[in-house]
Parts: C-alpha cells; sequence; structure tokens
C-alpha cells in the first residue's frame, strides 16, 4: 500500500465525494471532467480540487481536464477501497439490521461477512432471513473464533452505549484493524487500531446550531 504524508482529514472526506461525483458523471457517459466541473458537482471550488489532487500527484492535463475513469481509479487505490475490506457488525437491533441490507457497501468493496448479537432468538438465524442477506447472526461469544477464521479487518459496533466499550475491547483482542462505532458512547482502543466515533447526535448538534446562529 503506497503511504502518503500526513493528509488533512478534510481532503480524506472530500476524496470520497469526488469519487461520487465522478460515478455520477460516468453514469451520464462522461469520459472528462474539468476542475469547475468537479467542484460545482461537489460544492467546493475549483483550486480546491486540484489543491486536494495535488497531495497525491499530477492526475489531470492542463486545459483538457480529468480523465474520469482514471481519476477514479487512483481516488480508489488512494482510499483503499482499490479491493475488498471484509467487515463484521456487533449489535443486531434496527442500526445493525438496517446495514446489513446496505447495498452501497459492495459499490465500495465493503463486505459484510459475520454478524454478532448476545440475544438469542437473532443468534439462531431467523433474523438473517428477515433482513434479507445471507449473513449468519453469531453469538458474541465466538467473536475472536470468527474474525480470525475469516479475515476480517473492520468492526462496525452498533451496541447500547454500555455495551460499546467491552465489545471494542474484545474487537482489539480478536486483532481488528480498525473501528466505526456508531453506538452513543465514545471507545477507544490501542494505537494500532484504528477508531472513528460516529454519532448522529453531534451532526444534528453542528447543523442546529447553525441553523441557531
Amino acid at each position: 500500500m503506497t503511504k502518503y504524508p500526513k493528509i488533512p482529514e478534510a481532503t480524506i472526506r472530500r476524496l470520497s465525494n469526488y469519487l461520487k461525483c465522478l460515478e455520477e458523471l460516468e453514469l451520464k457517459n462522461e469520459k472528462v471532467a474539468s476542475s469547475t466541473t468537479l467542484a460545482s458537482l461537489c460544492n467546493v471550488n475549483p483550486a480546491q480540487v486540484r489543491k486536494d489532487f495535488a497531495y497525491f500527484g499530477e492526475f489531470g492535463i492542463r486545459g483538457m481536464g480529468y480523465n474520469i475513469g482514471e481519476l477514479k481509479n487512483h481516488i480508489k487505490k488512494i482510499l483503499g477501497i482499490d479491493r475488498e475490506w471484509r467487515i463484521a457488525v456487533v449489535g443486531i437491533g434496527n442500526l445493525g439490521s438496517a446495514l446489513l441490507v446496505y447495498k452501497d457497501f459492495l459499490k465500495q468493496n465493503y463486505r459484510i461477512v459475520a454478524a454478532f448479537d448476545i440475544d438469542p432468538i437473532k443468534v439462531t438465524g431467523n433474523i438473517s432471513e428477515r433482513v434479507g442477506r445471507p449473513v449468519e447472526i453469531l453469538h458474541v461469544s465466538r467473536l475472536k473464533e470468527v474474525i480470525e477464521a475469516r479475515n476480517i479487518e473492520i468492526g462496525i459496533i452498533t451496541v447500547p452505549p454500555s455495551e460499546a466499550q467491552k465489545v471494542a475491547n474484545q474487537l482489539v483482542e480478536a486483532n481488528i484493524k480498525g473501528i466505526l462505532n456508531l453506538s452513543p458512547a465514545p471507545v477507544s482502543a490501542p494505537e494500532h487500531v484504528k477508531v472513528r466515533n460516529l454519532f448522529f447526535t453531534s451532526a444534528l448538534d453542528n447543523l442546529v446550531y447553525y441553523l441557531n446562529n
């Protein structure tokens, strides 16, 4: 994997947006896009587009723009989604069940290969049929065994807040590489495990602040 110098997180977020915009252009059979076109679609300015790409090299041709297919491949390689990432979801309540049927995961090479819960009713497998996804619902006691056997690299936490750190610890013990925590309580892990705490209410707080000011 190519190592880049420290890149601003805002740039990484925009790369994901650029990728989505490029996919939209591709659906319209467009072959080339200028920085102005991308800027307009992604709600940034053209200078920002060029600056973001400059962190990773020269992708476009001056006066002609960017080849959409080639730029898409470059961004996927930079983000690391040019290969499959195997994921486990821990906590199959409403949110966890919704993730199991979220089809856009597959577009970005994210594949949920296991799901875990502590509820015996869910572990029977019946919920798999209800959510329409051929993923076994396993008891959380099998977390380490299954993560190692299925080469799972990312764990998504969707358990109640009181259980979130306990699950994070179990994922660390199972040698997971990254944790996306969607529980409303923050979790921590050793430095070698990357953690992202994503709170919907915090995003709403930020939105409401701007609406109120």
